[in-house]
């Protein structure tokens, strides 16, 4: 995992946008991001056990696998949004970036390779995106039944629940 401040440069996503700010998970960890490295299954089920995560599945995001929903797909997640729910992905291969929105509503971008695993806070805005290569491989973990719904930023979603209370948090 590497962190750091967006560059905010113009250009395609799926390059790394590092502006040679690094970011301490220290302060990821005060957004409420928190991050553990996971070598082998059985430290992502002693966590999956520790947050009672009950369910999971695996996805592939690449054009191979999509085909030609990729594009659009890539669009949908990275569009700014948040969840009612933590949202919680163990990376098995590939490399892909989230982006999550700090305190004074910046963005820090975040690399994941493989044996990363991070839980985005419910509420918290963020988007996702592969690197260049178009590829990841990831485990996704749900306390209960899995809900997709992204809320896209709006006015009118900063009153839902989950972000009010994200907002009390950091």
């Amino acid at each position: 995992m590497k962190s750091y401040w967006f560059d905010n440069i113009t250009s395609d996503q799926r390059e790394d946008h590092d502006s040679g700010r690094p970011v301490d998970p220290e302060y990821l960890s005060r957004l409420g991001v928190l991050y553990h490295y996971c070598p082998s299954l059985d430290a992502v089920n002693a966590i999956a056990s520790e947050r009672s995560y009950k369910n999971r599945d695996e996805i592939i995001v690449s054009p191979e696998k999509m085909g030609s929903a990729y594009e659009d797909k890539m669009k949908v997640f990275f569009n700014e949004h948040l969840h009612e729910d933590e949202e919680i992905r163990y990376v098995l291969d590939g490399e892909g970036f989230f982006d999550v929105r700090s305190i004074e509503d910046e963005w820090v971008r975040i690399r994941l390779e493989k044996g990363d695993l991070i839980i985005l806070p419910a509420g918290i805005y963020h988007r996702f995106t592969t690197d260049n290569q178009n590829y990841i491989k990831a485990m996704r973990l749900f306390k209960d039944e899995p809900k997709w719904t992204p809320l896209n930023r709006a006015p009118e979603v900063d009153s839902v629940p989950a972000r009010r209370e994200y907002i009390s948090s950091v």
